[in-house]
């Protein structure tokens, strides 16, 4: 009964996020509740879309409605790293010493949006890899921790668009889902025009807290997965690399496959989605549900793909549906 009481009240916490973001959020209904889902499991989240499609305005709405310190950082071609982490600056005390301390950087925040991150160079990039792992830092051999709940979520803009550097595969592999902002239909736009007519700032009020955040992932880790699910979720990733020889499709489509951190991000993640819909326990469904936003840039197509206008998300549904369960 404790049990299906906490599920009761992690679903309803959960629709009261979704509810206040529909008062700054047009549409993205399933970048919404993907986003929600990737902050309770403790993971970053990586959407691409083009300018103006509402990426920033959803992430200054969530520090709203989450009461969670909000930081942006614009990722630009002469970002440096120390811009990103902060650094050592040398200040006088008041009795004349001249002393070495740390001014820490705009990361130091609950929730970060790396803003348009594929504008940086790679050198830049690299300065998150630590941070989005581990949430630590290390400056000048010291290292820095971060308050948790920790949580990035970086924009892109489509690599086909100029002044963009592709973010390096081991980047990619940090974030547990990468989400594609689809081009709002006509009468969401006229919603969007009416919305910001009335105000540009985000309405949204505060349901929730850290702690509260971080109790809701705690419950989440504690949901049962019984063999059957993980087995099929680490067939799903060994299935996208074709050296492997399991998947027809891997091998025909594929150029390399997802790391285990796939296996691992589709079963914390589905944890959370199972408690969302109102179960204490890992179905198969969350699985498929999650495998195209959580293998989408983990893995490469080939030309073969290409050539039959084969998209990435397509390759993966044709793996999900390959793959026995």
């Amino acid at each position: 009964m404790e049990n299906i009481e906490k599920v009761q009240q992690f679903s309803e916490a959960v629709k009261k996020i979704k509810s206040e973001l529909r008062k700054d959020v047009v549409g993205q209904n399933e970048i919404v509740d993907n986003v929600i889902i990737a902050i309770i499991a403790g993971g970053n989240v990586l959407l691409e879309g083009i300018p103006g499609v509402g990426k920033t305005r959803l992430v200054r709405s969530l520090g709203k409605v989450l009461s969670l310190p909000f930081s942006r950082i614009q990722f630009t071609p002469d970002l440096m790293p120390s811009d990103v982490t902060g650094t050592n600056v040398i200040e006088k005390t008041p009795d004349g010493k001249m002393v070495s301390s740390f001014r820490p950087g705009p990361i130091f925040a609950n929730l970060v949006l790396a803003d348009e991150i594929n504008r940086a160079t790679p050198k830049t990039q690299s300065a998150m890899l630590e941070v989005m792992q581990e949430h630590k830092i290390t400056v000048a051999g010291q290292r820095y921790e971060l308050k948790e709940p920790f949580f990035v979520l970086a924009t892109e803009n489509p690599i086909e668009q100029d002044g963009t550097y592709p973010l390096p595969e081991a980047q990619m592999d940090r974030f547990v889902f990468k989400l594609l902002m689809q081009f709002p239909s006509d009468k969401e736009i006229v919603d969007i025009v009416n919305m910001t007519q009335i105000t540009m700032d985000e309405t949204a009020e505060a349901v929730i807290d850290d702690q509260a955040i971080l109790d809701m992932r705690r419950l989440a880790s504690t949901v049962p997965v019984i063999d059957e699910v993980v087995n099929y979720a680490a067939r799903l990733v060994s299935g996208t690399h074709p050296e492997l020889n399991k998947s027809e499709t891997a091998k025909k489509y594929i150029k390399y496959g997802a790391s285990p951190r796939a296996a691992q991000a589709l079963i914390s993640c589905a944890k959370v989605r199972a408690l969302i819909n109102g179960r204490y326990n890992v179905a198969y469904e969350d699985i498929d549900a999650l495998a195209i936003p959580v293998l989408r840039h983990r893995i490469k197509i080939n030309y073969t793909a290409v050539n039959e206008k084969l998209s990435v998300d397509n390759v993966i549904s044709l793996l999900v549906k390959e793959t026995k369960r």
